[in-house]
C-alpha cells in the first residue's frame, strides 16, 4: 500500500527542476572515471557516479572546480558564466599513493576490516545510551529543462518541394515548459528522532504535501534509505541489501582504495566497493569515506543501478566531545535506469517504459525519461545523553494531530533556506491542480480498491460480495458495503445480501460499530448474520482482509453448514504490536449435508452454540505508525504469531454442547538479496469436549474426486493440500507445516518470465470420539499426510502451472491418484 501511494505520486503527477552544473569525468581514452572527487573553490565537494557523471549544486560565488582521482593528475578548471555542462579529461600518473598501504593485503580490505571491528565504538546507536535530534526533509519530483530537447518545430517532413509539413514536438515541449516553472511534486516534513533503550522513534511534528490537504500517511512511513549506516542490511527504496561494512561483507564485496580526502578537518580514506555477484542489482555499489584515526564512516554513497537508478548519500558531522561521527545530512535520489521490458503496476496506472520497441530497436528518449526524485534531510538540534522519556516507545513513527496544520512561520523556522520561487509556485499550482483534477479523491479511491472496496458517496461498496462461485450455491450474486467517514468517523453500518443460483436461498448480514478510542482503533461492533460456511474450516478472526479478483479454492467445495445468529465484539490495538478481538456469539447451526451429531445418545441434526472467543495477532518485530486516524502496521516483519481461544458457555442462551478450541498460527518469511524468498507456516488446533464435525478441522483439502488427473485440474489454493480430496480427513487435533522456497524470475522469452517455487506440506491429526459423528465417511491423520510440488507462477499474464505429489503413509494405490495438477494466477499489484 505504501509503495502504491508513493509511486503514484512519483510517476503520475505532471509537475519541475533546479539550475545546477553537470558533466562527466573521463580518462585520456574517453573512459568514464567512477567516483572521482570534485571540489569547488568554496571547498564543497561531490563525486561522480558509476558512469563518471555528476550533477552538482554550487553557489554563484564559486569560480573553479578541482577534480581528483587516485592514479591521475589533479585538474582545476574555471567555471564560466551560463555554462552548465563540463567534460573533464584526466591524465594518468605513475606514482602510487604509498601512505595508504596498511599491509601486504588489499589496503582497502584491511581498512574495511578495521571499520567492522570498530563498529560498536562508532555506531551512535551502540555507543550512546540515548540521543535526540530534529530533521527537516524536502522531497521533490522534478526534471532538468536543459536535458530535454522538446521544442516547437523540432522535426519536419517534406511532402514535395513546394509544401512543407511541420510536426510539433508538443508533448516534450509542454513538459519542458511546465518544469521550467514548477516542480512535478513537492513535500516537506519536520521530525523529531529519539533513541533510547535500543529503540529509535520518529515523531512527525509537521508535514506539508503539495496538492493534498490531508497527509498521505503511507508516504510518510515509506523508508527511502536506512537511517543508520551501520545496519547489517542497508535499505534503499524499501529493498534491503547486505551492508558493505556488515560482519560478513568481505565475502560478498570487492573493495578498492581510491584516494584520501579531508572531511570536516579530518583525513579520510576513500574506499570504493562493489558486490562480487555478476547479476545486476544483486548488491550495492558506492564509496565509503573512512576516518583514518578511528575507522568510523565519515561519509557514504550507496547506489543500485537497474530498472531504477537509486542512490543514497549520508554525510556526518564529527562531535569531538563524544568522539563520534553523527549523521548531519542525507540525500536520496531516483532516476530512470535501463530496462528492456515495460514494467506496469496497477494495470498500467504506473509504468516504466522499456528502452526498446517491440521490434527490439532502441527507443527514442522522451521528456519524462529525465524525471527524477530527490529527497534531502538536514539534522539539527542534536542532543546527547538527555534521558528524556520516549512517549509510546513501541511505535516506530508517530504523527502529531496538528502536523498537517502548521502555519507558514513554523516552516520558515525550520527550513535550511527559504523556498525559491519555483518551489513556492509548486505549492500554489499543485494545490489548484489537485482540486481541479480531484487527485486527492482519486488517490483515496485507489487506496480502497486495493482493499476490495469502491466508494460511492457515504458507502464503500464491497467488491468481494458481487460475485463468486461454489458447488453448493452455484453462482453467488450479491451486494455489500460499509459506511465511510463521509457519514461518520465514529459510527459505521455494514452489511451484505447474496443469492445462490443453485441452492436458491437468500443470505444476508447486517451490523454496526461505534468507535470507542481513535488512538487504539478500538471499536464496539454488533452483527446479525444468516449465511452458509464451509464445514471444518479454520477462520482466525484477526486475519487481515485479503482482496482477490477471484478466490479459487471455494469453487469446488460442496459441504457447507447454514448458520443464523448474532455476535458482539470489541476490536482493539490497545496492546502494543497486537490486534485483538474479543467476541460473544449465539449461533444456530444446520449442516447442509448428510450428518448427525451423537451427543449422549441423542442425535442432533441442528444445534445452538453460545460461545466466547478471544483472538490476537502479535507482530513483535513489525514497525507501527500512529496517525491522527489510528494505528497501522507500517512495516510488516516476521515472525508473527496468531492465537485464538473459543469456549462454549453451558446453560447460556440455550447452548447445546460444552467444548473448547485453541488455534494458533506462526508465519515467517525471509527474503534474500538474490531475489529468492523462503516462507514457513506452522498452524495447529486442539478441540476438546463435544464438538460437531462442522467445527472441527479439515486441514484445507483442494482436490476433486474424479477418475483422471486431467479431470482434477483446477485452481490452486493459497495454503491448501492440493493432493488431498475434499472431506477425506477430519481431525479434532491437528498440526500443519508448510515450507515454500521461491526463486527469482527466470527470463525465458521477453514476456515469459516464470517464478519457480518449491513446496512441501505435511500434517498430523487425531480424532477423539469418532462415534459422535454419524453420516460421513472419513479418515484420520494419525500417520501423517505429506505432499511436495513445484509451482511455475506468472508464466504469462499472471497465469502459472503447478504439479504436486502425495507420498508417505496415506499414499494411494494408483500412481496417478497421488498427482495433482493446478493452475495458478497471481495479480501483482506491486504492494
Amino acid at each position: 500500500m505504501k509503495l502504491f501511494c508513493f509511486l503514484t505520486l512519483f510517476f503520475t503527477l505532471t509537475l519541475q527542476a533546479q539550475i545546477q552544473i553537470n558533466g562527466i569525468i573521463t580518462d585520456s581514452n574517453n573512459k568514464p572515471l567512477p567516483f572521482a572527487t570534485i571540489t569547488t573553490s568554496e571547498n564543497n565537494n561531490t563525486i561522480t557516479d558509476v558512469d563518471g557523471k555528476f550533477i552538482f549544486k554550487i553557489s554563484a560565488s564559486a569560480n573553479t572546480l578541482t577534480v581528483s582521482y587516485i592514479g591521475f593528475q589533479t585538474k582545476t578548471i574555471a567555471l564560466l558564466k551560463n555554462k552548465t555542462f563540463y567534460a573533464v579529461s584526466l591524465v594518468q600518473q605513475t606514482d602510487d599513493l604509498k601512505e595508504v598501504v596498511i599491509s601486504n593485503e588489499n589496503p582497502a580490505l584491511a581498512i574495511i576490516r578495521k571499520v567492522i571491528a570498530n563498529k560498536s565504538f562508532n555506531d551512535p546507536q551502540k555507543k550512546l545510551n540515548n540521543f535526540e535530534y530534529k530533521t527537516y526533509n524536502k522531497l521533490i519530483v522534478t526534471a532538468n529543462p536543459d536535458s530535454i530537447d522538446g521544442r516547437i518545430d523540432s522535426s519536419a517532413a517534406y511532402k514535395n518541394l513546394d509544401k512543407k509539413e511541420i510536426n510539433i514536438d508538443s508533448s516534450d515541449y509542454k513538459f519542458k515548459e511546465i518544469i521550467s516553472k514548477q516542480h512535478l511534486f513537492q513535500t516537506e516534513k519536520v521530525s523529531q528522532y529519539q533513541f533510547g533503550n535500543h529503540k529509535l522513534k520518529e515523531t512527525v511534528l509537521g508535514t506539508k504535501i503539495a496538492g493534498f490537504k490531508q497527509p498521505i500517511y503511507e508516504v510518510l512511513a515509506f523508508n527511502l534509505q536506512s537511517i543508520s549506516i551501520y545496519d547489517s542490511k542497508y535499505e534503499l527504496f524499501e529493498t534491503k541489501y547486505e551492508n558493505p561494512i556488515a560482519t560478513n561483507a568481505p565475502a560478498s564485496y570487492n573493495y578498492k582504495l581510491l584516494d584520501t580526502v579531508n572531511i570536516r578537518g579530518r583525513d579520510t580514506y576513500m574506499v570504493y566497493f562493489k558486490n562480487k555477484s555478476k547479476r545486476k542489482s544483486s548488491g550495492l555499489e558506492g564509496v565509503l569515506y573512512i576516518d583514518k584515526e578511528n575507522f568510523a564512516v565519515a561519509k557514504a554513497v550507496m547506489r543500485i543501478k537497474g530498472v531504477l537508478d537509486i542512490s543514497g548519500i549520508h554525510e556526518f558531522e564529527y562531535i569531538p566531545k563524544e568522539k563520534i561521527w553523527f549523521q548531519s545530512n542525507t540525500t536520496f535520489k531516483i532516476v530512470k535506469g535501463k530496462n528492456d521490458d515495460d514494467i506496469r503496476i496497477l494495470g498500467g496506472t504506473i509504468q516504466f517504459d522499456g528502452d526498446v520497441e517491440d521490434n527490439f530497436e532502441p527507443r527514442k528518449k522522451v521528456a519524462s525519461d529525465f524525471t527524477y526524485l530527490i529527497s534531502e534531510s538536514n539534522s539539527f538540534d542534536i542532543r546527547f545523553n538527555t534521558n528524556n522519556p520516549i512517549k509510546n516507545p513501541s511505535l516506530y513513527i508517530e504523527i502529531n494531530d496538528d502536523a498537517a496544520k502548521k502555519p507558514e512561520n513554523f516552516w520558515e523556522a525550520y527550513r535550511k533556506e527559504n523556498l525559491d520561487l519555483k518551489s513556492q509556485k509548486t505549492y500554489l499550482l499543485l494545490d489548484s491542480l489537485s482540486v481541479r483534477n480531484r487527485i486527492e479523491k482519486r488517490l483515496g479511491i485507489g487506496r480502497k480498491i486495493i482493499n476490495g472496496f469502491y466508494p460511492i458517496g457515504p458507502v464503500d461498496l464491497d467488491l468481494k460480495k458481487i460475485i463468486s462461485y461454489n458447488n453448493y450455491e452455484g453462482f453467488r450474486l450479491g451486494l455489500g458495503g460499509i459506511t465511510n467517514d463521509r457519514l461518520s468517523k465514529n459510527f459505521r453500518i455494514e452489511g451484505y445480501g447474496a443469492y445462490g443460483t443453485k441452492d436458491g436461498v437468500f443470505k444476508y448480514s447486517a451490523g454496526s460499530g461505534v468507535l470507542l478510542d481513535k488512538y487504539t482503533n478500538t471499536w464496539l461492533n454488533g452483527y446479525y448474520t444468516d449465511d452458509v460456511r464451509e464445514i471444518a474450516s479454520t477462520v482466525f478472526a484477526v486475519d487481515k482482509r485479503v482482496f482477490k479478483i477471484y478466490d479459487p479454492r471455494p469453487i469446488n467445495i460442496s459441504t457447507f453448514y447454514h448458520y443464523t445468529g448474532w455476535k458482539a465484539n470489541v476490536q482493539t490495538k490497545i496492546i502494543p504490536k497486537t490486534e485483538a478481538i474479543i467476541e460473544l456469539a449465539r449461533t444456530h447451526i444446520e449442516p447442509k449435508f448428510d450428518y448427525l451429531f451423537n451427543y449422549n445418545g441423542q442425535l442432533y441434526s441442528n444445534y445452538i452454540m453460545t460461545t466466547a472467543m478471544a483472538s490476537i495477532v502479535w507482530a513483535p518485530f513489525s514497525d507501527y505508525m500512529q496517525t491522527p486516524t489510528g494505528r497501522t502496521e507500517s512495516e510488516k516483519r516476521f515472525p508473527r504469531f496468531t492465537f485464538q481461544f473459543t469456549q462454549s458457555l453451558p446453560n447460556v442462551l440455550e447452548n447445546d454442547f460444552k467444548f473448547s478450541k485453541i488455534d494458533f498460527k506462526t508465519e515467517y518469511e525471509k527474503k534474500y538479496l538474490n531475489g529468492q524468498k523462503t516462507s514457513l507456516l506452522l498452524q495447529g488446533g486442539y478441540a476438546t469436549g463435544d464438538v460437531p464435525i462442522t467445527h472441527l478441522y479439515n486441514t484445507m483439502p483442494n482436490n476433486l474426486t474424479k477418475e483422471t488427473v486431467i479431470q482434477r485440474i483446477t485452481f490452486a489454493g493459497r495454503n491448501s493440500f492440493e493432493t488431498m480430496f475434499f472431506n477425506e480427513f477430519f481431525s479434532s487435533q491437528y498440526l500443519f507445516f508448510q515450507i515454500k522456497h521461491g526463486f527469482d524470475r527466470i527470463k525465458i522469452m521477453k514476456k515469459v518470465r516464470p517464478s519457480l517455487v518449491l513446496v512441501t506440506r505435511m500434517a498430523w491429526g487425531h480424532m477423539e470420539n469418532p462415534e459422535q459423528h454419524v453420516g460421513p465417511e472419513y479418515k484420520t491423520l494419525d500417520k501423517g499426510f505429506f505432499e511436495s510440488g513445484i509451482e511455475l507462477n506468472k508464466i504469462f499474464k499472471g497465469f502459472g502451472l503447478g504439479g504436486f505429489y502425495r507420498y508417505g503413509p496415506n499414499q494411494l494405490l494408483k500412481f496417478e491418484d497421488n498427482i495433482a495438477v493446478k493452475i495458478s494466477y497471481v495479480l501483482d499489484l506491486g504492494l
